[in-house]
């Protein structure tokens, strides 16, 4: 295969997207329709832009804010699907594990972020 990137640095073999959970597990790997629906959105979405209130590679503040920033937005409007942008920037910085475990302590209200 080649060693092409894409216009946004995806790697490409044949002109087509490399299936990762292949090239790192040595197999296909079973997603559920909801991880299906969700890789299709954002494949096209790009991680958010650099932030200079947080210069540095460690990018962790810059995730945390991004995380509440997408809470205010919702906290504000009422609008999850409206809002639904700035949660793909929080997700595009943080480690998955992170959004995951704040989004279950939101369920559970143990969040130590803003409340919404």
């Amino acid at each position: 295969g080649s060693n092409h990137r894409g216009s946004n640095g995806t790697p490409l073999k044949n002109g087509k997207m490399t299936n990762l959970n292949k090239e790192i597990f040595g197999k296909e790997v079973e997603i559920s329709d909801e991880q299906k629906q969700t890789m299709e959105v954002i494949a096209n979405v790009k991680t958010t832009v650099r932030d200079s209130r947080f210069p540095t590679s460690n990018q962790a503040n810059n995730c945390w804010n991004r995380y509440n920033e997408w809470l205010l937005c919702v906290k504000n409007t009422g609008d999850e699907e409206g809002c639904k942008n700035m949660r793909q920037l929080a997700v595009s910085i943080c480690p998955t594990f992170w959004s995951e475990k704040w989004d279950e302590e939101r369920e559970e209200k143990t969040f130590a972020g803003l409340q919404a």
